[in-house]
């Protein structure tokens, strides 16, 4: 693995373990893709941070439990502001 996707990973990883940050909201902070940063997280961090991928996968887990509920937020604000 080259030097600068190790870096990225690394810290794409603290900046969603610090933040709580989804999938999405990550890939934009660094200007990266969704796919992207779902490889690194998934597949690359445990190769080098066993620890810190734990981390980032209860995270990671927690938002995708959560997804539905903030689909229903944003669906129902949209109709709000709609009338």
């Amino acid at each position: 693995m080259k030097d600068y996707m190790r870096e990225r990973v690394l810290e794409i990883a603290s900046y969603i373990i610090e933040t709580k940050a989804t999938v999405r909201q990550a890939a934009k902070i660094f200007g990266v893709s969704k796919s992207t940063v779902h490889k690194d997280m998934t597949e690359r961090l445990p190769e080098i941070n066993p620890e810190k991928a734990k981390l980032v996968k209860k995270v990671l887990e927690f938002n995708k439990a959560e997804r539905h509920i903030r689909g229903g937020r944003a669906t129902r604000r949209k109709y709000l502001n709609v009338n």
